[in-house]
């Protein structure tokens, strides 16, 4: 089954303490669970809302990642672009570079991020057009 991304905000902002007990309780059962991609990016925007730090949240979604029953089928690009988020690149940025890693190259008119690009240790060269 796939989570959405309020069942995920839920669970580690627990702002709701109905919603943060559901959510517990299916993370529980032992059932797998998935998220899709665009979840994952929407819960980094969720939580940079509610005034999260990037460090945080790159722990509460790498310990989503370690639980047993939560499988995300592009897991190690989603750890990546936390690493990087984590040191101060954009999550979508570092995620649009974890996902591109087959790529030739990421062409793009952001002339700062191809600067931060390099840095974040992606082998995908990074092209301003």
């Amino acid at each position: 089954m796939a989570l959405g991304t309020n069942v995920l905000a839920r669970l580690l902002l627990q702002d709701d303490a109905a919603q943060f007990k559901r959510a517990k309780a299916l993370l529980d059962s032992g059932q797998v669970f998935t998220a899709p991609m665009t979840v994952m990016l929407e819960l980094v925007w969720v939580l940079e809302s509610n005034d999260c730090r990037p460090a945080e949240i790159a722990h509460a979604i790498a310990m989503l990642l370690d639980l047993p029953n939560f499988r995300l089928a592009q897991a190690d690009a989603v750890r990546a672009a936390l690493g990087a988020y984590a040191q101060g690149m954009d999550f979508a940025d570092a995620l649009h570079l974890g996902l591109s890693s087959r790529a030739d190259a990421f062409l793009t008119f952001d002339k700062a991020f191809a600067k931060r690009a390099p840095n974040a240790g992606y082998g995908v060269p990074v092209q301003v057009v």
